[in-house]
């Protein structure tokens, strides 16, 4: 136990794997934001063409098609997934995949909230997918491609029928820029500035199909639309919105950060190379977790583990023999040790997930600071065993 509780010699040299806001791009310094327009009005020449800039270069990035629409909008990725929701659900029946704590509160948007009437809840527990096959191609569907807080995500689309007639409504807040989307089995993709890229918060990123488009011009819900969720007047669609025109007052900082993320994304290769970097830091857990007993990733299924959120939980005797509550004691001490040590900050699992840690490996995540953290897992997982022992 003594050489076990002995600590690491590398530390990592960022240690900043919070799943949000996330990591700051390798080299980022304030000096990024030194062109800011502040004071400005947003709607001004030049700052409005900061936010379309930030607008053309995400949809370069990520390869969107052409006849796709991308807006910047309020409250984050779950401002751009609620107006999605409460404008346009209701028209067909819906069905809701829940398997993590966000797409649980979809589920809670479209069944209490909206209170539709032919809504299907598809559930599984954590670490696991809902049964795909049951999603009916007659219905929208509302799911998250990447589960933030359970660390599992979807392999593919091919549950998505290409001559479906509903929408797809896809929240990729934690997947953009990190895995590839495929935009022909998609009609809403979501997704904030604070994840992948490590932007900061508060904006959302709103994409929509012509599929989409059409079903906001030619549906009008029967519900009280606030301002900051109505994208059509007189029934078409406010095109402004697309092109830089936001609903409310975006801050100028933020967006001078969005454009800094979105040009060090090129200078890595574009989304290959922002994919690259992702999966090599789940690579190196994987590799870890293969050969050190005591942890394992909450996905029960490789080919579902998340290369963003990577979600761990403890496996070690001692741990697993305790009751629930004395479990997540024990995962907080972990993740307390970590942040103490200065190793990993904010790594600690959702509140809502099973006790374990989660690991941020998205694209500005350095691979060589996944690999001087491991560990440091290894050494706090021997140290609270050593205060259970004792205790």
């Amino acid at each position: 136990m003594a050489n076990a509780t002995r600590k690491p010699g590398l530390r990592p040299a960022n240690p900043a794997f919070s799943s949000g806001p996330c990591a700051k791009r390798p080299g980022w310094t304030l000096a990024a934001l030194d062109g800011a327009l502040l004071g400005r009005s947003h709607r001004a020449k030049d700052p409005k063409a900061r936010l379309a800039e930030v607008i053309d270069r995400s949809r370069a990035v990520l390869g969107m098609p052409a006849d796709w629409r991308l807006g910047i909008v309020p409250a984050s990725d779950t401002g751009a997934v609620e107006m999605a929701l409460w404008s346009m659900l209701g028209a067909r029946g819906v069905d809701v995949l829940a398997w993590e704590s966000f797409s649980k509160e979809w589920a809670t948007d479209v069944v209490k909230q909206l209170k539709l009437k032919d809504a299907r809840v598809l559930e599984a527990p954590y670490g696991r997918l809902p049964d795909l096959t049951q999603v009916d191609p007659s219905r929208d569907v509302v799911f998250v491609w990447n589960g933030t807080t359970s660390g599992v995500r979807l392999p593919n689309a091919d549950f998505i029928s290409a001559d479906r007639e509903g929408l797809a409504i896809c929240d990729a807040t934690s997947a953009a820029f990190a895995m590839d989307l495929p935009w022909d089995k998609l009609d809403v993709v979501t997704w904030s500035w604070q994840k992948v890229l490590g932007g900061e918060a508060a904006h959302g990123m709103l994409a929509l199909s012509p599929r989409a488009v059409a079903r906001l011009e030619s549906f009008t819900p029967d519900r009280p639309m606030p301002k900051i969720f109505r994208m059509t007047k007189g029934g078409k669609l406010i095109d402004g919105i697309f092109k830089g025109e936001t609903i409310n007052t975006p801050s100028m900082l933020c967006v001078e950060d969005a454009i800094d993320g979105l040009k060090w994304a090129d200078s890595v290769g574009g989304l290959k190379g922002l994919v690259a970097r992702s999966e090599a830091n789940l690579g190196a857990i994987a590799r870890w977790v293969a050969t050190k007993p005591g942890y394992d990733f909450l996905a029960e299924d490789a080919a579902t583990r998340s290369c963003t959120s990577i979600c761990l939980t403890i496996t070690a005797p001692w741990f697993t023999v305790m009751g629930a509550e004395a479990q997540a004691a024990a995962a907080k001490k972990i993740a307390s040790l970590l942040e103490k040590e200065g190793v990993a900050l904010d790594a600690g699992a959702y509140r809502d997930a099973p006790a374990g840690l989660r690991i941020w490996g998205g694209a500005t995540v350095e691979t060589s600071d996944i690999q001087a953290l491991l560990p440091w897992l290894d050494w706090a997982l021997a140290v609270v065993e050593a205060d259970v022992v004792v205790a």
